[in-house]
C-alpha cells in the first residue's frame, strides 16, 4: 500500500513539473490575446520538449522544427547546432525529456484520464512502436534534405503534414484570433486539424499514443536511452525478475530504461525489491553500503567520528 502511495504521490510531482514546463515554454501570454507570434532572441534557442514556434505563447524553437529548418538548408550550411543541442539533451536526459518536459506528453496523459474502455499493450503494440522512426526518417530528415538538394527551397515535412502539436498549438488559435488567416485555411488545414482530432481522440483510449507511434522526437531521444546520464536503471543484483515494473508501464517497454521507456519513475515506486535506481543513486548507496558493512571501517573509528590511534 505504501509503494501505491508513493507512487501517486510522484505522479502528482511530475504531473506538476509538467505543468510547470508547458507554462514556462509558453510564457508569452499576451500572444494569446493579440494572436501573433512572438519573435524576439530566445526563439533561437531551443526547448527540450515538443512546442510548437508558432504557437502564440512560444517563446522559443521546437527542436524538431528546427532540425527540419536547418536540414532545408544544405548544403550551404551544416545543421550542427542543432545536431549538438539534440546530442547534448539526449545524453544529459534522453526520454527523461518525453516523461517530464513535454507539453504534448501532458495532453496526452490527461485525455487518458477520461473515462472509458482502454486498449491493453501487447505485441501489436510493440510493433506499431517502430513506426515513428519511418516518420522521423521520412517526414524530419528526407523530405527536407529531397526539397533542400532539387527544389532549392525548405519544406519541413513533419511540421507541414503530420504535426498535432502543431496544429493544436499553433494552426488553431492563429486561425481563430486573426480574421484574415481564415479564408487561407484551406485542405491542409483541414487535413491536419482532422488528423489531430483523430490523434487525440486515441489518446483518450491508448496511453499516449502519439508519443509510442508517431512522434520523431521521442524516436531521436530514444537513440541515447542506454546512455543518458539522468535515467532510470535496475541493479540486477536485487532484482529478481518479476516483470511487475514493466507491466504497470504504460508504454511498451521490454525493460526499465529501453527505447520506449519515457523515465517517469514510476516502476521505481512500485518494485518490491528496491531495484530500481536514478541516475548516479547507485553509486552512492553502494558507497553507503560498504561504509556501514565494512568492520574495519568501524574499528578504526571512533565515536567522533575521526580515525582511532593504533
Amino acid at each position: 500500500m505504501d509503494r501505491r502511495k508513493n507512487m501517486r504521490r510522484a505522479e502528482f510531482r511530475r504531473k506538476c513539473i509538467q505543468l510547470a514546463s508547458a507554462l514556462l515554454y509558453n510564457a508569452n501570454f499576451a500572444g494569446f490575446a493579440s494572436g501573433t507570434i512572438y519573435k524576439g532572441d530566445p526563439k533561437g534557442v531551443c526547448v527540450p520538449g515538443l512546442n510548437c514556434y508558432s504557437c502564440p505563447g512560444a517563446v522559443a524553437a521546437c527542436p524538431l522544427g528546427s532540425l527540419q529548418n536547418a536540414l532545408s538548408a544544405m548544403p550551404d550550411k551544416l545543421p550542427l547546432y542543432i545536431l549538438g543541442i539534440l546530442m547534448l539533451l539526449g545524453l544529459a536526459l534522453g526520454r527523461l525529456i518525453c516523461g517530464f518536459l513535454c507539453p504534448f506528453g501532458l495532453i496526452q496523459e490527461l485525455l487518458h484520464r477520461i473515462p472509458g474502455k482502454k486498449l491493453k499493450k501487447g505485441r501489436w503494440s510493440r510493433k506499431l512502436s517502430w513506426l515513428k522512426y519511418a516518420v522521423l526518417a521520412v517526414f524530419v530528415v528526407a523530405i527536407p534534405l529531397w526539397y533542400a538538394f532539387t527544389a532549392g527551397y525548405p519544406l519541413p515535412g513533419f511540421c507541414k503534414y503530420i504535426c498535432p502539436a502543431g496544429t493544436l498549438e499553433g494552426g488553431i488559435p492563429l486561425v481563430a484570433l486573426q480574421e484574415t488567416l481564415r479564408p487561407m485555411a484551406g485542405w491542409l488545414f483541414t487535413w491536419k486539424t482532422a488528423l489531430c482530432a483523430a490523434i487525440l481522440l486515441f489518446c483518450i483510449f491508448c496511453y499516449r499514443a502519439f508519443c509510442r507511434f508517431l512522434c520523431p522526437l521521442g524516436a531521436i531521444y530514444s537513440l541515447f536511452s542506454r546512455v543518458a546520464l539522468l535515467a532510470f536503471r535496475v541493479d540486477e543484483g536485487k532484482c529478481d525478475g518479476c516483470g511487475l515494473c514493466t507491466r504497470v508501464c504504460g508504454m511498451d517497454v521490454k525493460a526499465v530504461g529501453d527505447r520506449e521507456c519515457i523515465q517517469c519513475g514510476r516502476c521505481r515506486h512500485i518494485c518490491p525489491r528496491g531495484a530500481i535506481y536514478f541516475g548516479w543513486e547507485r553509486n552512492q548507496n553502494h558507497e553507503a553500503e560498504k561504509t556501514i558493512s565494512d568492520p574495519a571501517a568501524d574499528r578504526h573509528t571512533s565515536a567522533g567520528g575521526m580515525p582511532e590511534r593504533q
